[in-house]
């Protein structure tokens, strides 16, 4: 998971109006303007028929099942062993979307206690790994400091703290892209960087044009960027679909970059709490861009072994949700069954609230259930 996708877990969230918007997700989620949408008990055991998981048993925290080979880096970085840190992110060698997935774990990792990390610095100064890692420790802290709540309820403490913060990280970005060579991850380290200072389009044209040279197809880089277009920090709804499509469109099946199209759109949904999910999603535009992303999925996962079977992931949650309000649950349910189990990743987390956005996963995922179901009975019955 990236430090963007972290940021905006806890600030990007829309708070304002929350009690209002939860009444009418329900309304539009949880029965999909259907009277005759099945009760939570027939979802319930539709799933359960499925081998589908309980709300009860759910992962909040991660999109997928953990890995343990990070795992086992974090305890040890833990007991101050920085040499694990430095192998582990050597390891990912010129894989440069895992470099950067092992970047934001241990990034998030120093964060919290950072004596490993010094020590790293100290025993191989100049060493482009180590500052890497600070730039994203840096940028995770500084969002910590100016915590999740509106602007109105954030202290000048905080924004004063966060700003400081911010600009030692910019510094540390400026340090490891000094040191990073052909890596575009310390470009893409920074891009949270442009929404949080304000970074003009110009300015943030020339950062992403050092990130795409090195790595044209990256796809943190192009979710990363994503946000920054968005009507909600740098740009608006239309320069967000625009350089979405051009994403989408340059992408050769099998690099996902269908996927930053998908999000465009569902930026735009979120963005706008009187849009009619039924009616936006079917849409010619949204059919053929979900049809795209599960071809590139499919090429994609025709060569996935771990770690990359994890970038599969965000595209899974981001296709059954679609799939869902297109009435395609038979598609749906076959990544529900691939996802089901850990829910911690958009479009549930979006839906501000672990017990909230678990309840809306399980009802689109109960409701996909009964459906396939009942469909299944009925070719049955005129078989």
């Amino acid at each position: 998971m990236t430090v963007l996708l972290w940021i905006l877990g806890i600030l990007a969230l829309p708070v304002v109006a929350f009690g209002l918007y939860l009444g009418f997700v329900f309304v539009k989620t949880f029965i999909k303007h259907d009277p005759d949408a099945p009760d939570e008990n027939a979802g319930a055991e539709a799933a359960a028929k499925l081998g589908l998981l309980p709300a009860g048993r759910l992962d909040l925290d991660r999109p997928g099942a953990a890995d343990p080979a990070a795992e086992a880096v974090l305890q040890a970085v833990r007991r101050g062993d920085w040499e694990a840190g430095a192998r582990f992110l050597a390891e990912a060698g010129r894989d440069w979307e895992e470099r950067g997935r092992r970047v934001s774990i241990l990034g998030h990792e120093a964060a919290k206690e950072d004596a490993w990390l010094l020590a790293w610095r100290a025993a191989r100064p100049g060493d482009a790994d180590a500052a890497l890692v600070n730039a994203e420790s840096m940028i995770y802290l500084a969002w910590e400091i100016r915590g999740s709540m509106q602007a109105k309820n954030t202290t000048r403490e905080q924004f004063d703290g966060f700003h400081r913060v911010l600009a030692q990280a910019r510094e540390a970005c400026a340090e490891a892209q000094a040191l990073g060579g052909d890596d575009p991850n310390p470009y893409v380290v920074e891009m949270p960087l442009a929404m949080g200072l304000g970074y003009s389009h110009k300015d943030f044209n020339d950062l992403w044009d050092q990130a795409v040279e090195r790595a044209p197809h990256h796809l943190g880089a192009h979710q990363s960027a994503l946000q920054y277009w968005c009507a909600k920090w740098r740009g608006s709804h239309e320069l967000a679909l625009s350089f979405a499509r051009e994403a989408a469109a340059k992408g050769a099946p099998g690099q996902l970059l269908t996927l930053v199209l998908l999000e465009a759109h569902f930026e735009f949904e979120f963005a706008h709490k009187d849009l009619d999910e039924d009616e936006y999603y079917k849409r010619p535009e949204l059919m053929k861009a979900v049809d795209a992303a599960l071809l590139d999925l499919a090429a994609a996962a025709a060569e996935a072994g771990d770690p990359k079977a994890r970038r599969l992931l965000p595209m899974r949650h981001m296709l059954a949700y679609m799939l869902y309000w297109q009435d395609r649950y038979e598609a749906a349910m076959e990544q529900f069954k691939l996802i089901d189990g850990h829910i911690g990743t958009a479009p549930w987390t979006y839906l501000a609230g672990k017990p909230r956005f678990a309840e809306r996963y399980t009802a689109i995922r109960d409701f996909t259930a009964v459906r396939v179901l009942e469909a299944a009975e009925a070719h049955t019955a005129t078989a």
